[in-house]
């Protein structure tokens, strides 16, 4: 079966050209360009609500060959504005699949292309950075959303992802009560935190902290979720007012960068992110080192801080700052995800960490 034409048009005017498939064929996906290096997890990646605003690139070539199915699902829909992939299998084979993901992508609503010379994408993403475009299959039109395509910078995506309402999860006779700050929070977290014997509730991204105290939780915990950290209105200064609460308080991925500015720090922007399921990480007190997942375009400039940190784990890739702790408080942080879904489970003893915190307070 033949696929529609399309065109992948950069805002710097690079142009790649593939075939349309996924949502209606002549919708134009528009949005910040990025890759991700994992070799499988392809459904997880492009559930994850802290895709939300960008075009997902993947470097691994054959994508969709295992097909879909809910379990795998890490948020209700995909907050992706499109995928690209270079050779999207044609048929599916797995026991657990009940759809293909081209099927899977055009019942969400998401545009995607095929065909893509995607090692070239990649390095011009890695030379230029992370580069707004748009793709879809009347060039015209492409060519002017891509001129008109913005970054993620400054934009408050958190917004567009975060739960509307309060809900729960887990067991309400669990050991541990903890209340999660819903970023963008993903599915695999929630299970993890069940596992570790915790009873989630799951609030909105713009909860106070005296609401969260109310509450009387054992512990808290800062999701992961898409965009610049410091856009996210009113975070911060919720974080700010919980950090000295005495509760023990956990943050991964955005949740660690949020709380690194309730730390009266700063974040910078990568030139082309963290994304992948392949990221060597050394936990400086032991020395060991950990192979985890991430997925995240800003970091923490651990200079920045106004309270007393421990640095706790560091990117060996590149140097950026992967987790902290805070002196004197049971307040600690990761960029990574232990949760790895997909990825490694090397760090998934955060989980524990932070149980052990909660049964000591």
């Amino acid at each position: 079966m033949s696929r529609p034409e399309a065109v992948l048009i950069l805002r710097d005017g690079e142009t790649f050209e593939g075939e349309a498939l996924g949502a209606d064929v002549l919708s134009t996906g528009t949005g910040e360009v990025v890759f991700n290096t994992a070799l499988s997890g392809y459904q997880e990646i492009v559930t994850d609500p802290s895709y939300a605003g960008q075009i997902i690139t993947f470097t691994y070539p054959h994508i969709g060959n295992y097909g879909t199915n809910a379990d795998d699902d890490e948020a209700a829909a995909p907050f992706c504005r499109g995928v690209v992939v270079r050779d999207l299998a044609r048929r599916h084979s797995n026991w657990r699949a009940t759809a293909s993901l081209d099927a899977f992508l055009a019942r969400h609503g998401v545009p995607a292309i095929t065909g893509i010379d995607t090692r070239r994408l990649t390095r011009h993403l890695r030379e230029h950075g992370a580069v707004p475009g748009a793709f879809g299959t009347d060039e015209t039109a492409v060519r002017a959303a891509a001129g008109a395509s913005e970054p993620t910078d400054g934009v408050d995506l958190v917004a567009t992802v975060t739960t509307p309402t309060p809900y729960s999860y887990g067991d309400p006779d669990a050991p541990f009560h903890v209340v999660a700050y819903d970023f963008g929070i993903k599915r695999t977290i929630l299970r993890h935190l069940a596992g570790a014997g915790c009873f989630v509730d799951v609030v909105p991204a713009s909860t106070p902290a005296a609401d969260v105290i109310a509450r009387a939780p054992d512990g808290i915990f800062l999701s992961n979720g898409p965009g610049d950290p410091g856009a996210v209105v009113g975070a911060a200064g919720a974080v700010r007012d919980l950090v000295g609460s005495g509760v023990p308080l956990f943050g991964i991925c955005l949740g660690h960068q949020i709380l690194g500015h309730a730390l009266g720090g700063s974040t910078f922007k990568l030139p082309f992110g963290h994304h992948g399921g392949n990221h060597p990480v050394r936990h400086v007190p032991s020395g060991s080192v950990e192979i985890t997942s991430q997925n995240h375009n800003y970091a923490v400039d651990p200079d920045s801080l106004d309270r007393a940190v421990e640095i706790t784990h560091v990117n060996l890739n590149d140097g950026v700052c992967e987790g902290l702790t805070v002196t004197g408080e049971p307040v600690f942080s990761v960029q990574h995800h232990p949760e790895a879904g997909p990825g490694p489970h090397d760090a998934s003893y955060l989980f524990d960490e932070f149980t052990t915190l909660m049964a000591g307070s």
